[in-house]
Protein backbone atom coordinates (compact mmCIF):
# COMPACT_ATOMS: atom_id res chain seq x y z
CA UNK A 1 0.00 0.00 0.00
CA UNK A 2 1.07 3.60 -0.65
CA UNK A 3 2.17 5.59 2.37
CA UNK A 4 0.40 8.85 3.25
CA UNK A 5 3.47 10.79 2.02
CA UNK A 6 3.36 9.01 -1.34
CA UNK A 7 -0.36 9.71 -1.70
CA UNK A 8 0.15 13.40 -0.90
CA UNK A 9 3.03 13.63 -3.35
CA UNK A 10 0.88 11.99 -6.04
CA UNK A 11 -1.93 14.46 -5.38
CA UNK A 12 0.48 17.39 -5.60
CA UNK A 13 1.81 16.10 -8.92
CA UNK A 14 -1.71 15.77 -10.33
CA UNK A 15 -2.62 19.28 -9.15
CA UNK A 16 0.57 20.87 -10.52
CA UNK A 17 -0.01 23.00 -13.62
CA UNK A 18 2.24 21.78 -16.48
CA UNK A 19 4.65 24.25 -18.10
CA UNK A 20 5.21 24.13 -21.85
CA UNK A 21 7.75 25.94 -24.00
CA UNK A 22 6.72 27.18 -27.46
CA UNK A 23 9.44 28.12 -29.96
CA UNK A 24 8.58 30.51 -32.78
CA UNK A 25 5.90 32.17 -30.66
CA UNK A 26 5.50 35.10 -33.05
CA UNK A 27 4.56 32.87 -36.00
CA UNK A 28 1.07 31.80 -37.10
CA UNK A 29 0.87 28.44 -35.32
CA UNK A 30 3.19 29.46 -32.49
CA UNK A 31 1.22 32.58 -31.52
CA UNK A 32 -2.11 30.74 -31.59
CA UNK A 33 -0.65 27.82 -29.65
CA UNK A 34 0.51 30.21 -26.89
CA UNK A 35 -3.01 31.64 -26.75
CA UNK A 36 -4.60 28.19 -26.62
CA UNK A 37 -2.30 26.93 -23.87
CA UNK A 38 -2.98 30.01 -21.74
CA UNK A 39 -6.73 29.71 -22.37
CA UNK A 40 -6.56 26.15 -21.05
CA UNK A 41 -4.74 27.13 -17.88
CA UNK A 42 -1.16 26.03 -18.64
CA UNK A 43 2.05 27.90 -17.86
CA UNK A 44 3.89 28.95 -21.02
CA UNK A 45 7.49 29.82 -21.85
CA UNK A 46 7.32 31.57 -25.23
CA UNK A 47 10.55 32.06 -27.15
CA UNK A 48 11.11 34.93 -29.56
CA UNK A 49 14.08 36.23 -31.54
CA UNK A 50 12.97 39.86 -31.62
CA UNK A 51 11.27 41.14 -28.43
CA UNK A 52 9.79 44.08 -30.36
CA UNK A 53 7.67 41.66 -32.40
CA UNK A 54 6.04 40.30 -29.25
CA UNK A 55 4.61 43.66 -28.13
CA UNK A 56 1.74 43.41 -30.62
CA UNK A 57 0.98 39.84 -29.52
CA UNK A 58 1.04 40.70 -25.82
CA UNK A 59 -2.09 42.75 -26.40
CA UNK A 60 -3.80 39.74 -28.03
CA UNK A 61 -2.64 36.90 -25.79
CA UNK A 62 -4.71 36.39 -22.61
CA UNK A 63 -3.30 38.59 -19.86
CA UNK A 64 -1.74 36.10 -17.51
CA UNK A 65 0.99 35.70 -14.93
CA UNK A 66 1.42 32.19 -16.36
CA UNK A 67 3.27 33.54 -19.43
CA UNK A 68 7.02 34.16 -19.57
CA UNK A 69 8.86 35.49 -22.63
CA UNK A 70 12.42 34.43 -23.49
CA UNK A 71 14.67 35.89 -26.13
CA UNK A 72 16.28 32.91 -27.87
CA UNK A 73 18.02 32.27 -31.18
CA UNK A 74 18.15 28.75 -32.60
CA UNK A 75 21.63 29.43 -33.97
CA UNK A 76 23.09 30.16 -30.53
CA UNK A 77 23.92 26.98 -28.64
CA UNK A 78 22.65 27.26 -25.09
CA UNK A 79 20.25 30.04 -26.05
CA UNK A 80 17.23 27.87 -25.14
CA UNK A 81 18.58 26.52 -21.84
CA UNK A 82 16.67 28.99 -19.68
CA UNK A 83 13.51 28.82 -21.79
CA UNK A 84 13.11 25.04 -21.46
CA UNK A 85 14.34 24.84 -17.86
CA UNK A 86 11.58 23.40 -15.68
CA UNK A 87 9.28 22.74 -18.64
CA UNK A 88 7.31 19.50 -18.94
CA UNK A 89 7.28 19.62 -22.72
CA UNK A 90 8.46 21.66 -25.71
CA UNK A 91 6.59 22.55 -28.89
CA UNK A 92 9.18 23.18 -31.59
CA UNK A 93 7.17 25.32 -34.00
CA UNK A 94 9.85 27.77 -35.17
CA UNK A 95 10.87 27.26 -38.80
CA UNK A 96 12.24 29.09 -41.79
CA UNK A 97 9.52 29.95 -44.32
CA UNK A 98 11.99 30.39 -47.19
CA UNK A 99 10.44 28.71 -50.23
CA UNK A 100 13.08 29.53 -52.85
CA UNK A 101 16.38 31.35 -53.42
CA UNK A 102 17.75 33.45 -56.23
CA UNK A 103 19.71 31.44 -58.77
CA UNK A 104 23.48 31.52 -58.47
CA UNK A 105 26.40 29.52 -59.80
CA UNK A 106 26.30 26.93 -57.01
CA UNK A 107 22.76 27.01 -55.70
CA UNK A 108 22.94 23.57 -54.09
CA UNK A 109 25.95 24.49 -51.95
CA UNK A 110 24.31 27.78 -51.00
CA UNK A 111 21.06 26.07 -49.92
CA UNK A 112 22.88 23.31 -48.03
CA UNK A 113 25.16 25.73 -46.17
CA UNK A 114 22.90 28.73 -45.57
CA UNK A 115 19.50 27.13 -45.09
CA UNK A 116 19.55 23.37 -44.45
CA UNK A 117 22.62 23.23 -42.19
CA UNK A 118 21.40 26.29 -40.30
CA UNK A 119 17.93 24.78 -39.76
CA UNK A 120 19.36 21.44 -38.60
CA UNK A 121 21.79 23.18 -36.24
CA UNK A 122 18.93 25.15 -34.71
CA UNK A 123 16.82 22.03 -34.18
CA UNK A 124 19.70 20.17 -32.54
CA UNK A 125 20.53 23.16 -30.32
CA UNK A 126 16.97 23.08 -29.01
CA UNK A 127 17.04 19.31 -28.42
CA UNK A 128 20.35 19.64 -26.55
CA UNK A 129 18.69 22.19 -24.27
CA UNK A 130 15.82 19.74 -23.66
CA UNK A 131 18.35 17.06 -22.76
CA UNK A 132 20.07 19.38 -20.27
CA UNK A 133 16.79 20.38 -18.64
CA UNK A 134 16.11 16.92 -17.14
CA UNK A 135 12.46 18.03 -16.90
CA UNK A 136 11.25 17.85 -20.53
CA UNK A 137 9.24 14.67 -21.01
CA UNK A 138 8.29 15.10 -24.67
CA UNK A 139 9.05 17.32 -27.67
CA UNK A 140 6.40 17.93 -30.34
CA UNK A 141 7.97 18.91 -33.66
CA UNK A 142 5.94 20.86 -36.22
CA UNK A 143 6.49 19.20 -39.59
CA UNK A 144 4.78 19.85 -42.93
CA UNK A 145 2.75 18.12 -45.64
CA UNK A 146 5.57 19.23 -47.94
CA UNK A 147 7.48 16.19 -46.62
CA UNK A 148 4.76 13.87 -48.02
CA UNK A 149 3.91 12.83 -51.58
CA UNK A 150 0.82 11.11 -52.99
CA UNK A 151 2.79 9.48 -55.81
CA UNK A 152 4.63 6.17 -55.60
CA UNK A 153 8.10 5.45 -57.00
CA UNK A 154 6.59 4.87 -60.44
CA UNK A 155 4.81 8.22 -60.45
CA UNK A 156 1.35 6.69 -59.97
CA UNK A 157 -1.23 8.05 -57.53
CA UNK A 158 -1.64 6.21 -54.26
CA UNK A 159 -5.29 5.74 -53.22
CA UNK A 160 -4.45 6.57 -49.60
CA UNK A 161 -1.60 8.75 -48.36
CA UNK A 162 -0.29 8.21 -44.83
CA UNK A 163 2.79 9.07 -42.76
CA UNK A 164 4.93 6.50 -44.58
CA UNK A 165 4.58 8.28 -47.95
CA UNK A 166 7.60 10.49 -47.47
CA UNK A 167 9.11 12.54 -50.29
CA UNK A 168 12.59 11.32 -51.27
CA UNK A 169 15.33 13.86 -50.60
CA UNK A 170 17.18 12.96 -53.81
CA UNK A 171 14.04 13.63 -55.86
CA UNK A 172 13.67 17.10 -54.31
CA UNK A 173 17.31 17.97 -55.05
CA UNK A 174 16.95 16.69 -58.61
CA UNK A 175 13.65 18.33 -59.60
CA UNK A 176 13.87 21.57 -57.58
CA UNK A 177 10.11 22.06 -57.93
CA UNK A 178 8.45 25.20 -56.57
CA UNK A 179 8.99 25.41 -52.80
CA UNK A 180 11.88 22.90 -52.92
CA UNK A 181 14.04 24.82 -50.42
CA UNK A 182 11.32 24.70 -47.76
CA UNK A 183 10.67 21.01 -48.49
CA UNK A 184 14.33 20.12 -47.98
CA UNK A 185 14.70 22.14 -44.79
CA UNK A 186 11.64 20.41 -43.29
CA UNK A 187 12.59 16.93 -44.47
CA UNK A 188 16.19 17.05 -43.30
CA UNK A 189 15.61 18.87 -40.01
CA UNK A 190 12.89 16.40 -39.03
CA UNK A 191 15.15 13.49 -39.97
CA UNK A 192 17.99 14.94 -37.88
CA UNK A 193 15.62 15.55 -34.97
CA UNK A 194 14.40 11.95 -34.85
CA UNK A 195 17.97 10.63 -35.19
CA UNK A 196 19.19 12.78 -32.27
CA UNK A 197 16.10 11.96 -30.19
CA UNK A 198 16.50 8.20 -30.73
CA UNK A 199 20.21 8.32 -29.88
CA UNK A 200 19.66 10.37 -26.72
CA UNK A 201 16.41 8.97 -25.33
CA UNK A 202 14.23 11.99 -26.09
CA UNK A 203 10.51 11.31 -26.61
CA UNK A 204 9.83 13.10 -29.93
CA UNK A 205 6.55 13.26 -31.85
CA UNK A 206 5.97 15.22 -35.06
CA UNK A 207 2.79 16.84 -36.40
CA UNK A 208 2.60 16.92 -40.19
CA UNK A 209 0.63 20.10 -40.77
CA UNK A 210 -1.42 20.63 -43.90
CA UNK A 211 -2.43 24.07 -45.26
CA UNK A 212 -3.56 26.03 -42.20
CA UNK A 213 -6.42 28.54 -42.35
CA UNK A 214 -8.76 30.46 -40.09
CA UNK A 215 -8.18 33.54 -37.91
CA UNK A 216 -4.68 34.72 -37.03
CA UNK A 217 -2.94 36.82 -34.37
CA UNK A 218 0.20 37.77 -36.28
CA UNK A 219 0.94 41.32 -37.39
CA UNK A 220 1.29 40.15 -41.02
CA UNK A 221 -0.92 37.75 -42.97
CA UNK A 222 0.64 34.26 -42.54
CA UNK A 223 2.20 32.55 -45.57
CA UNK A 224 -0.19 29.58 -45.43
CA UNK A 225 -3.18 31.94 -45.68
CA UNK A 226 -1.55 33.77 -48.59
CA UNK A 227 -1.12 30.39 -50.30
CA UNK A 228 -4.73 29.37 -49.61
CA UNK A 229 -6.14 32.68 -50.91
CA UNK A 230 -3.80 32.99 -53.91
CA UNK A 231 -6.58 32.13 -56.42
CA UNK A 232 -8.29 35.32 -55.15
CA UNK A 233 -5.23 37.57 -54.79
CA UNK A 234 -3.50 36.33 -57.94
CA UNK A 235 -0.11 36.36 -56.20
CA UNK A 236 2.10 34.37 -58.62
CA UNK A 237 4.55 33.03 -56.01
CA UNK A 238 1.89 31.74 -53.62
CA UNK A 239 -0.37 30.45 -56.40
CA UNK A 240 2.66 28.57 -57.74
CA UNK A 241 3.11 26.94 -54.33
CA UNK A 242 -0.59 26.00 -54.16
CA UNK A 243 -0.41 24.50 -57.66
CA UNK A 244 2.77 22.59 -56.79
CA UNK A 245 1.07 21.10 -53.71
CA UNK A 246 -1.90 20.06 -55.85
CA UNK A 247 0.42 18.48 -58.43
CA UNK A 248 2.29 16.50 -55.76
CA UNK A 249 -0.73 15.51 -53.67
CA UNK A 250 -3.62 15.43 -56.16
CA UNK A 251 -5.58 17.82 -53.93
CA UNK A 252 -5.22 20.52 -51.29
CA UNK A 253 -5.45 19.30 -47.70
CA UNK A 254 -6.63 21.74 -45.07
CA UNK A 255 -6.79 22.19 -41.31
CA UNK A 256 -8.13 24.98 -39.09
CA UNK A 257 -5.68 26.84 -36.83
CA UNK A 258 -7.62 25.78 -33.72
CA UNK A 259 -7.52 22.13 -34.76
CA UNK A 260 -3.79 22.14 -35.54
CA UNK A 261 -3.06 23.65 -32.12
CA UNK A 262 -5.39 21.16 -30.42
CA UNK A 263 -3.58 18.34 -32.24
CA UNK A 264 -0.21 19.59 -30.96
CA UNK A 265 -1.52 19.59 -27.40
CA UNK A 266 -3.28 16.24 -27.83
CA UNK A 267 -0.05 14.59 -29.02
CA UNK A 268 1.97 16.23 -26.27
CA UNK A 269 -0.21 14.66 -23.60
CA UNK A 270 -1.32 11.33 -25.08
CA UNK A 271 0.72 8.54 -23.48
CA UNK A 272 0.65 6.34 -26.61
CA UNK A 273 1.64 9.02 -29.13
CA UNK A 274 4.78 8.16 -31.11
CA UNK A 275 6.32 8.95 -34.48
CA UNK A 276 4.68 11.14 -37.13
CA UNK A 277 1.02 12.19 -37.47
CA UNK A 278 -0.69 13.78 -40.47
CA UNK A 279 -3.13 16.48 -39.35
CA UNK A 280 -5.68 16.96 -42.12
CA UNK A 281 -9.34 17.78 -41.55
CA UNK A 282 -10.32 17.37 -45.24
CA UNK A 283 -8.78 17.51 -48.68
CA UNK A 284 -10.33 18.73 -51.93
CA UNK A 285 -9.26 19.11 -55.55
CA UNK A 286 -8.12 22.53 -56.76
CA UNK A 287 -11.25 23.25 -58.85
CA UNK A 288 -13.45 22.51 -55.82
CA UNK A 289 -11.29 24.71 -53.60
CA UNK A 290 -11.53 27.61 -56.07
CA UNK A 291 -15.29 27.07 -56.29
CA UNK A 292 -15.62 27.28 -52.50
CA UNK A 293 -13.46 30.41 -52.41
CA UNK A 294 -15.65 32.01 -55.12
CA UNK A 295 -18.83 31.19 -53.20
CA UNK A 296 -17.44 32.92 -50.11
CA UNK A 297 -15.77 35.84 -51.89
CA UNK A 298 -17.45 36.79 -55.16
CA UNK A 299 -14.98 38.46 -57.51
CA UNK A 300 -14.48 38.54 -61.26
CA UNK A 301 -10.72 38.39 -60.66
CA UNK A 302 -10.69 34.97 -59.00
CA UNK A 303 -8.42 32.56 -60.80
CA UNK A 304 -10.20 29.81 -62.72
CA UNK A 305 -8.80 26.30 -62.61
CA UNK A 306 -9.82 23.62 -65.07
CA UNK A 307 -10.67 20.13 -63.90
CA UNK A 308 -8.03 18.22 -65.83
CA UNK A 309 -9.39 14.74 -65.22
CA UNK A 310 -11.97 12.75 -63.31
CA UNK A 311 -9.40 11.33 -60.92
CA UNK A 312 -10.71 10.76 -57.43
CA UNK A 313 -7.97 12.47 -55.41
CA UNK A 314 -5.86 10.35 -53.06
CA UNK A 315 -7.15 10.44 -49.50
CA UNK A 316 -4.74 12.38 -47.29
CA UNK A 317 -5.30 10.15 -44.30
CA UNK A 318 -5.40 11.37 -40.72
CA UNK A 319 -6.37 7.88 -39.57
CA UNK A 320 -3.37 7.45 -37.26
CA UNK A 321 -4.28 10.63 -35.37
CA UNK A 322 -8.02 9.86 -35.33
CA UNK A 323 -7.33 6.34 -34.04
CA UNK A 324 -5.70 7.87 -30.96
CA UNK A 325 -8.99 9.63 -30.27
CA UNK A 326 -8.48 13.05 -31.88
CA UNK A 327 -11.51 14.73 -33.48
CA UNK A 328 -11.60 17.74 -35.80
CA UNK A 329 -13.88 20.65 -35.02
CA UNK A 330 -13.80 22.42 -38.39
CA UNK A 331 -14.35 21.34 -42.01
CA UNK A 332 -13.29 22.97 -45.30
CA UNK A 333 -16.26 25.39 -45.51
CA UNK A 334 -15.60 26.64 -41.96
CA UNK A 335 -11.89 27.10 -42.70
CA UNK A 336 -12.51 29.11 -45.88
CA UNK A 337 -15.26 31.22 -44.30
CA UNK A 338 -13.17 32.14 -41.25
CA UNK A 339 -10.03 32.75 -43.32
CA UNK A 340 -11.78 35.18 -45.65
CA UNK A 341 -13.64 36.90 -42.79
CA UNK A 342 -10.35 37.43 -40.92
CA UNK A 343 -8.63 38.78 -44.03
CA UNK A 344 -11.51 41.18 -44.72
CA UNK A 345 -11.28 42.46 -41.15
CA UNK A 346 -7.52 42.81 -41.48
CA UNK A 347 -7.79 44.64 -44.82
CA UNK A 348 -5.89 42.02 -46.81
CA UNK A 349 -9.01 41.52 -48.98
CA UNK A 350 -11.25 44.31 -50.20
CA UNK A 351 -14.76 44.67 -48.78
CA UNK A 352 -15.97 45.88 -52.19
CA UNK A 353 -16.43 42.55 -53.93
CA UNK A 354 -18.55 41.96 -57.02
Amino acid sequence: MESQEEILEGNRERERVPTYCVTGATGYIGSWLVKTLLDRGYKVHATIRDPAKSLYLLSLWPSSNRLRLFRADLQEEGSFDEAVKGCDGVFHVAASMKFSVLANEDIETYVQTNIIDVTIKGTLNLLKACLKSKSVKRVVFTSSISTITAKDNSGNWRPVVDESCQTHVDHVWKTKAIGWVYVLSKLLSEEAAFKFANENGIDLVSVITTTVGGPFLTFDVPSSIRVLLSPITGDPEFFGILSAVNTRMGSISLVHIEDICSAHMFLMEHAKAEGRYICCAQNCKMPKLVELLAEEYSSSHIRSVENENDLVPPEISSKKLRNLGFNYKYGVEDIIHQTITSCLDYGFLSQNVE
